[in-house]
C-alpha cells in the first residue's frame, strides 16, 4: 500500500483578492488542519494588523470573507522548511503556476524568500517581482517563521499590506495575459518592499 504524505489542504476559492503561498506546511500545520500554525509563527499576528484577514487561524473566513486563500510551494509537511530539496520547490512552483492561473487572483504573495529563490529567482529581493506567476503580479516577502529573528510583526504587516495594495491596484485576471505555465520576465510594477 502506498504511503500518503503528511499535508495541509490549498484554503481556495474563487474571486481571490490574495493567494499567499508558504515554503511547505509545518507538521503542527499540518496536524492542525492551518497554515502557520506554530505557537511563534507570526503570520496571523501580522495579517491581521495589515488587515487582510477578519478572524485569526481561521482560513475559511479567510477565504469566504476576506478573499485570501492559502497555499504552499511544496505540499510535504516537514519540521523545518531545510529537509526539503531543491527540485520539489521547483515542481510545487509549478503546480501553483497552474493553480494560479486556475483561480486567476488579484495577486500572489510569497512568503519565503529562500523558497523563492530555489524555485525562480536566485537574486530575487523582498517586494514586486519583476515576472508574474501565472499571469498575476508576484510580491515577495519574509518568512513569518519564528525561526526568522529578523522579520517583526509590525515588518511583515508592511510587507502584507503591500501586497493587498499590488492585488488592488493589479488589472483583472480576466484582462491580464495568460500564462504559459512558467515565471514570465514581465515589467517594473514600481512597488518596492517596505522599510
Amino acid at each position: 500500500m502506498a504511503r500518503r504524505d503528511h499535508t495541509l489542504p490549498d484554503f481556495v476559492g474563487s474571486g481571490l483578492r490574495l493567494l499567499v503561498v508558504g515554503c511547505n506546511p509545518s507538521l503542527r500545520s499540518a496536524d492542525a488542519g492551518v497554515g502557520f500554525a506554530r505557537p511563534g509563527n507570526r503570520f496571523w499576528p501580522a495579517a491581521l494588523e495589515a488587515g487582510i484577514v477578519s478572524a485569526d487561524r481561521d482560513p475559511w473566513r479567510a477565504v469566504r470573507t476576506d478573499r485570501v486563500g492559502m497555499t504552499d510551494l511544496v505540499k510535504r509537511a516537514t519540521n523545518d522548511a531545510a529537509a526539503v530539496r531543491p527540485d520539489e520547490y521547483r515542481r510545487g512552483l509549478a503546480r501553483v503556476e497552474r493553480l494560479v492561473a486556475w483561480l486567476g487572483p488579484g495577486a500572489v504573495c510569497v512568503l519565503g524568500l529562500e523558497g523563492w529563490r530555489t524555485a525562480a529567482d536566485p537574486r530575487a529581493r523582498p517586494g514586486v517581482q519583476p515576472g508574474d506567476l501565472g499571469g498575476r503580479p508576484v510580491y515577495l516577502m519574509p518568512n513569518p517563521s519564528g525561526r526568522n529573528a529578523h522579520a517583526t510583526v509590525a515588518s511583515l504587516a508592511a510587507h502584507l499590506r503591500a501586497a493587498r495594495a499590488l492585488a488592488d491596484d493589479a488589472p483583472s485576471a480576466q484582462a491580464g495575459s495568460a500564462s504559459e505555465g512558467r515565471v514570465r520576465p514581465g515589467r517594473d510594477r514600481g512597488a518596492r518592499a517596505p522599510g
